[in-house]
């Protein structure tokens, strides 16, 4: 199959089964699969972020920040330590190297996740400014809360604050990093990605997609989410670094700490989750390039076509990281 040199992006939010398609359109079109989330890259962070389990055979050998699932190559999984924050502008290196080792292999890379900016960064190719991580400054910051941080910002840049994810401590701390550094965020223009790229998107009916996330959520209680993130604070993180993670590693963090109950760290973590996939859907939305499938099985056709002729259609953007 002409499949050489053209990218399969699957998206969408949370919970909707985007990681099980990946793998099926993986094994259909000679493929490797690329995580595109921003939890997904630390180590230790397992259940709570839905990174799908090693394969349990050895008999293989793959490059580092790789392994099996299902038999299928992973990549960008457990790249980064927890303990530091990672960047867009790293993950996107990491990304544009996997695919490159992908192609080498007349295989197709398939960038599979949930996080919008991670995908906007790498198909649309922002140029992100060379501001190096300020340690000093970060641990000042990681003290602060998401209004604390959001307000900061509102007074080093007006126009950044307006367009930023305000509960999101990661970006907030970035944006005020870089802010710090040269006075503003400045205004990236996108290019097209140089190659062919062929873009899912998987959604459901509200009620459908509560459910979903509801099931999920018990799934990873009886995994052992609780003990994982007990892990994570064993292993030297702060209660808020763990909180930084996202709003059930937050809710997971205050439980273990005794500030909220049983009842209140399920509700807050579930309607948490639910407020995060609005979110999402909201981001990708904008993105005209999207095909959005109720039933993933309509998209074998359609890749099936792109691999063999391979086209999209394209705009040039503008962002702000």
């Amino acid at each position: 199959m002409a499949g050489q040199n053209k990218i399969i992006v699957i998206l969408g939010p949370t919970a909707v089964g985007k990681s099980a398609f990946a793998v099926k359109l993986a094994q259909k079109f000679n493929g490797e699969v690329i995580s595109a989330d921003s939890r997904q890259v630390y180590k230790g962070l397992d259940i709570g972020s839905g990174k799908v389990s090693r394969d349990k055979a050895k008999s293989y050998k793959l490059k580092a920040k790789s392994y099996l699932y299902k038999g299928i190559p992973h990549h960008l999984l457990d790249v980064a330590s927890p303990k530091r924050i990672f960047t867009v502008a790293q993950y996107q290196k990491l990304a544009q190297k996997a695919i490159n080792n992908i192609f080498k292999k007349n295989k197709v890379p398939i960038i599979c996740g949930g996080t919008g900016f991670y995908i906007d960064a790498l198909i649309y190719g922002c140029k992100f400014p060379e501001v190096a991580p300020q340690p000093k400054l970060r641990k000042q910051l990681e003290q602060k809360s998401t209004e604390e941080l959001f307000k900061l910002l509102k007074k080093l840049d007006p126009k950044r604050a307006k367009t930023i994810e305000k509960k999101n401590p990661r970006r907030l701390i970035r944006a005020i990093e870089i802010a710090t550094k040269i006075g503003r965020i400045p205004i990236l223009s996108k290019k097209s990605f140089p190659y062919p790229v062929l873009m899912f998107g998987i959604k459901k009916e509200k009620e459908e997609l509560k459910k979903l996330i509801k099931k999920r959520f018990f799934k990873w209680l009886k995994q052992g989410f609780l003990k994982e993130v007990l892990k994570l604070k064993k292993s030297g993180l702060s209660w808020q670094r763990i909180e930084d993670f996202g709003i059930h590693y937050k809710t997971a963090a205050q439980y273990l700490k005794k500030e909220i109950s049983d009842k209140e760290f399920i509700e807050k973590s579930l309607i948490g989750l639910q407020n995060y996939s609005k979110r999402q859907m909201t981001w990708f939305k904008k993105d005209k390039n999207i095909h959005w499938l109720k039933n993933p099985a309509q998209a074998y056709s359609l890749v099936k076509s792109f691999l063999q002729k391979g086209h999209l259609r394209r705009r040039i953007k503008t962002t702000q990281i």
